[in-house]
């Protein structure tokens, strides 16, 4: 399948600059949508913006941008002022300081994105920052106008080529919360049969762990009603709840008859 640039402009490094593209690394066009209907005419349903007090629409030549300085009264920004705003972040990746890799906790990713040079002239220049980097085991941090809004951005080496992340903004990562702060005195052997639970449901990874079962049936229950074309009532995918016992099971029992059921359980090929 062809590569969908999303993105087109330059990496630089001080004098050092390749013309490259980015391509976002994971995406949703998989993903099932659905259009709203008129369920009387089977027309589908459109979105508009309408005024909030006289309930008519409003044409995109009379919508315009507002900041709420109090109830009912607002700043007003004009799309000229919003884009005289924008920096040369929004054509170039200038890398501006370096941190060691692996030092960003992982809360502060966001989306990744292949980064790889444009033409055949940029492709040493592309190379040897990127090497230059994995040699001094480092990431690059610059900055990058994307979906609308200049981000901090980290490229980091990966095989023969460049990830470039987008990274949170500080006042969207919230401090550590105390469900991170757990502990607990643990009991050697619970311990050591955990751990061999965990050893005996140990395998290697394969894409198909993180497969939507959801989508899966969906789509199986379309394809159903696309070849009766019935007005069949919707297959339930629902499971029947499971009644909880109310029983406080021993832990150590648990791991005992979990390690059990595991030895019996047919091993991976």
């Amino acid at each position: 399948m062809a590569r969908q640039t999303y993105w087109k402009g330059y990496l630089k490094l001080s004098l050092v600059t390749a013309a490259v593209s980015l391509t976002p690394a994971t995406t949703d066009s998989n993903q099932l949508r659905f259009h709203v209907l008129n369920r009387k005419t089977k027309n589908r349903v459109e979105s508009r913006y309408v005024d909030n007090v006289t309930h008519k629409p409003v044409s995109d030549k009379d919508q315009v941008k507002g900041y709420p300085r109090s109830e009912d009264d607002y700043v007003i920004l004009e799309d000229e002022e919003l884009d005289g705003v924008a920096l040369e972040s929004t054509r170039t990746i200038d890398i501006d300081t370096f941190v060691p890799r692996g030092s960003i906790d992982w809360i502060w990713y966001d989306k990744p994105h292949f980064l790889a040079p444009e033409d055949k002239v940029g492709v040493e220049a592309f190379c040897v920052i990127r090497e230059a980097m994995r040699a001094s085991n480092v990431v690059g941090i610059a900055r990058l106008v994307l979906y609308r809004r200049e981000r901090a951005v980290l490229l980091e080496p990966q095989g023969k080529g460049i990830v470039l992340w987008t990274l949170h903004f500080g006042d969207e990562v919230r401090a550590p919360a105390a469900a991170l702060e757990i502990d607990s005195k643990m009991d050697a052997t619970v311990l050591s049969l955990m751990t061999k639970l965990v050893k005996d449901r140990t395998e290697e990874w394969k894409t198909t762990m993180v497969q939507d079962p959801v989508q899966k049936r969906l789509k199986a229950m379309i394809r159903a009603k696309q070849k009766s074309m019935a007005k069949a009532a919707p297959i339930s995918t629902k499971r029947p709840a499971t009644k909880p016992t109310g029983n406080v099971v021993n832990i150590m029992d648990a791991l005992k008859k979990s390690l059990t059921k595991e030895n019996q359980r047919p091993k991976p090929h």
